[in-house]
């Protein structure tokens, strides 16, 4: 029996979906009935809070993947966000982990985030795994404390602990910035980001991302180790501009603006930030995920562009015609 949680989420529902094809899964979610998932599925209500009991939960269980979060997010609420990210992602994980190493479960996967390196790599030095954490901001500052706490409980009670460390997700169904990506190709609107070619930046189709994680279950030398995880081709902004509207059957309208000229309009109006994910470089280094587990990513980029292309297609053309 594996025990899911947040399988109510982008990355959670399709690694359910995965995993009922050939494996029994217990879903732990905050809120069961808005879930709309599988019929047959063993759901058990939880919270991701520091108190929550998890002992009956994990009757049976032998492995844990652990994908429940306090997400990041662009505009922040909390009065102050990294104690209640460390609420959630650091004492919340960490509570499960102790809980499910004393019910005797065999592994411990846990969906962590690029983040944990940094907030940008430089050109020519991808992230490795191996590498010294150096968190940006409170999102993963709480990962990289709990994927801390999670080796600290490994090596005292033996529970083998798995840490994935994503970078941006796409696939059917994606949301934010990569959804306002494809609205802005789709509609013809001019980008001024032609001439931003330089930087690389890696992303992992859903698929992959998924295919991982379930390897990972198993894997005899996964255990204990953190790995991350892309497609294997790292793209340029304009580069991926290109190709999404490709997959979207129309041109892309790039206009061609230096990068420098971007990033000091942004620092002008006070968001350093947007040109930094506009321009900047956040690339990974999956030698170390391929070289001990055999394992490289099933599906292309142009691929993974296609199917999340036609699926939102599809739902938009469903929204028009109601």
């Amino acid at each position: 029996m594996i025990l899911l949680t947040g399988a109510s989420g982008f990355v959670g529902r399709a690694v359910l979906a995965s995993l009922l094809q050939r494996r029994f899964v217990r879903v732990a979610l905050r809120q069961p009935n808005a879930a709309g998932l599988p019929e047959g599925v063993e759901v058990v209500e939880i919270s991701l809070s520091p108190d929550q009991d998890w002992f009956e939960m994990l009757s049976g269980v032998f492995s844990v993947v652990h994908c429940a979060a306090r997400v990041h997010v662009m505009i922040e609420g909390a009065t102050d966000p990294l104690a209640e990210f460390r609420r959630v992602n650091v004492d919340g994980t960490l509570r499960l982990a102790r809980q499910a190493a004393e019910a005797g479960v065999r592994r411990f996967v846990f969906v962590s985030s690029i983040k944990v390196n940094g907030e940008h790599s430089l050109p020519g030095r991808p992230f490795t795994a191996d590498q010294t954490p150096a968190p940006g901001d409170p999102y993963g500052v709480s990962k990289c404390e709990a994927e801390a706490g999670l080796r600290a409980l490994s090596e005292g009670t033996g529970m083998e602990v798995v840490i994935i460390r994503p970078p941006l997700v796409y696939g059917p169904g994606v949301k934010a910035n990569f959804l306002a990506m494809m609205r802005w190709l789709q509609r013809g609107v001019p980008l001024p980001l032609g001439d931003v070619t330089e930087n690389r930046r890696s992303l992992v189709f859903l698929d992959n991302l998924v295919d991982l994680i379930v390897t990972c279950i198993d894997h005899p030398v996964a255990a204990n180790q953190t790995f991350l995880v892309s497609d294997d081709e790292d793209l340029s902004t304009a580069a991926l501009l290109r190709r999404m509207a490709a997959a979207l059957g129309r041109p892309a309208r790039l206009v061609p603006v230096p990068a420098g000229l971007i990033t000091f309009g942004a620092k002008l109006i006070g968001r350093p930030g947007i040109a930094q994910r506009l321009c900047g470089s956040l690339q990974v280094d999956i030698g170390k995920t391929k070289a001990l587990l055999g394992w490289s990513p099933p599906i292309s980029v142009d691929e993974g562009l296609r199917r999340t292309a036609e699926h939102w297609l599809t739902v938009e053309r469903m929204r028009d015609a109601t």
